[in-house]
């Protein structure tokens, strides 16, 4: 909760740092296009040094780590690329880009306030101590105004071997989120269609305003709100569902869905439904959750025939997408098709287990004894 004065420090911070990265950006290309090499990192820091005497001189009253920081994340960023795990790094734009910045030093929690650099205390709604060596802070402000910061942390985990005591097999879709191999069933919240209908009428008015005037920037501000809000509500729900779901079980097996087709389907309203469950961030979620709790997470491959394979009798059969029961025409035995499949899934993930690693072919199946805290891995 900055006051203004902080605020606009914030702001002024973000500003900066913005400015910085596009200067960075813009070396980096005159220097490729004129030598044919790269420029790194400390030839960048030391004309950032000339460029705050001369061209740049407002860039002084900003914190030195936050533009070293820039710097760094320029780096970063153009490592992704060259590793294809990210796009070209583009231009920050005050309009595209939020206000963000990250101190890596010297900010610390005191009581209810949080001590940043060239700013000093500013109130907060810590929400709980703070654990470990504190690494770096970004402070940041998000769609609906409100500023957030964001520490990172060095915590010391325990070495203890994952034990395999309570496993669980979960199977997810759109007509049940989640359905585990007990038979229990999360239906789909669905946040972002059951705020459609607002969203639609904010947006209808956002385009009856006209271009540049204070109405339009209010309607866009209602219309970011609404989308921060859904936004909340759904990292809210999967938190709450992962965090209960790593306390019970400790080790989940689930499939390793390929997201980034699924959200690309040409069946109608399907693409919208994937997104709107966002998997992903519930896999990632459930994937650091277990690490801290000592668990483990089981990834089964995306080809395993889950869904038309009899877990009785171990037939396969055909299905087409809308069956959601079956009758195994081997054994006779009637099958809810997401219950059958998490029940395979926890089989298949228990063989990989067994095997100790998840890509070994040569996997012998469940006869084999799992690993426990108990029992040396």
């Amino acid at each position: 909760d900055p006051t203004h004065e902080q605020e606009q420090s914030f702001v002024h911070f973000a500003g900066c740092r913005r400015y910085v990265w596009s200067w960075a950006l813009s070396r980096k290309r005159e220097v490729y296009k004129a030598t044919g090499k790269g420029i790194g990192y400390n030839a960048l820091a030391a004309e950032l040094v000339k460029l705050k005497k001369t061209d740049a001189p407002f860039l002084k009253e900003c914190h030195s780590q936050v533009l070293q920081q820039t710097l760094m994340d320029m780096d970063k960023a153009f490592k992704a690329f060259f590793e294809k795990r990210a796009r070209f790094p583009r231009l920050k734009s005050r309009k595209r880009s939020p206000h963000a910045f990250r101190i890596p030093q010297n900010v610390s929690v005191i009581d209810a306030m949080v001590s940043v650099p060239k700013v000093g205390l500013v109130k907060a709604r810590v929400h709980r101590p703070m654990n470990g060596t504190i690494k770096s802070a970004t402070i940041k402000q998000e769609t609906d105004g409100h500023w957030y910061v964001v520490f990172v942390s060095h915590v010391e985990l325990s070495n203890v071997p994952p034990s395999c005591d309570q496993p669980c097999g979960i199977d997810v879709g759109l007509s049940s989120f989640l359905t585990l191999d007990n038979g229990a069933k999360v239906e789909p919240p669905q946040f972002y269609r059951k705020g459609q209908r607002k969203l639609k009428r904010l947006q209808r008015k956002l385009s009856h305003c006209q271009k540049g005037s204070k109405n339009r920037a209010k309607a866009k501000a209602r219309v970011a709100r609404q989308h921060h809000k859904t936004a909340s509500r759904r990292n809210d729900s999967l938190h709450k569902l992962s965090h209960g779901l790593v306390a019970r079980y400790d080790a989940l097996c689930l499939e390793d869905l390929n997201l980034s087709a699924l959200v690309r389907t040409k069946l109608r309203g399907h693409s919208k439904s994937w997104t709107d469950a966002a998997l992903g961030n519930f896999g990632r979620m459930l994937d650091y959750k277990s690490l801290w709790s000592g668990g483990q997470v089981v990834k089964v491959g995306r080809w395993f025939p889950s869904s038309k394979t009899c877990h009785a009798c171990l037939s396969i059969q055909h299905l087409d997408l809308s069956d959601r029961q079956w009758t195994c025409i081997k054994c006779g035995v009637v099958h809810d098709r997401d219950h059958n499949a998490a029940i395979n899934i926890l089989s298949e993930g228990l063989r990989l287990l067994a095997a100790g690693r998840a890509d070994n072919s040569t996997a012998s199946g469940e006869g084999v004894r799992l690993t426990t805290v108990s029992s040396p891995r």
